[in-house]
């Protein structure tokens, strides 16, 4: 199905979902299509693009998407850590578990994963936020904006080498611009 098509109807659709609280968790069922293989397996790359699905779907059962675009926000994703495990392989229906875990002044953090029959394919950790158009929007302004208190929990030693990594990558990018001049 073409990606916008399949957008606009993963938000038709949770729009119909019941309602989560921010910090929920939900289960966002889909299908290995024949567009989304290549090798006899889901191509890597689609897994963030299913990602940024369910996070359409998370945002609206919160009622959080429906205020962020009233505003002028737009979600976006900001890095992703991910561990293929094992492959999906074309036409099996699979489920994505989808977490909020944390929020920090600027990001929120999601825990992911991609199973079927009860086997764990893929993990990750990814962290998103608000773009408007004064660039991003601070997790306290979009908290106060729908009204909602703070997830309040201690980071875990995986969510700060995850913070850790994501700070890594730019120092390996400056390094890279470096040696190419």
């Amino acid at each position: 199905m073409n990606l916008y098509l399949r957008f606009l109807w993963t938000w038709l659709c949770a729009r119909a979902k019941p309602a989560i609280l921010l910090g929920d968790t939900i289960e966002f069922n889909c299908a290995c299509s024949r567009a989304t293989w290549i090798n006899g397996r889901m191509n890597n790359g689609r897994y963030i693009t299913i990602t940024d699905l369910a996070l359409v779907e998370y945002l609206t059962c919160a009622s959080f998407l429906p205020v962020a675009l009233r505003n002028g926000w737009r979600p976006m994703l900001g890095g992703s850590i991910i561990s293929f495990r094992r492959d999906l392989k074309p036409f099996v229906g699979y489920t994505l578990t989808f977490s909020m875990q944390f929020l920090d002044k600027r990001w929120t953090y999601f825990c992911l994963e991609f199973e079927h029959t009860g086997q764990k394919k893929v993990r990750g950790l990814t962290q998103g936020a608000v773009v408007g158009s004064h660039g991003i929007v601070s997790s306290v302004e979009a908290r106060r904006t729908v009204e909602m208190d703070a997830v309040s929990r201690a980071y875990s030693v995986i969510e700060k080498r995850f913070r850790a990594a994501i700070a890594d990558l730019f120092l390996c990018q400056k390094s890279m611009k470096e040696k190419l001049s």
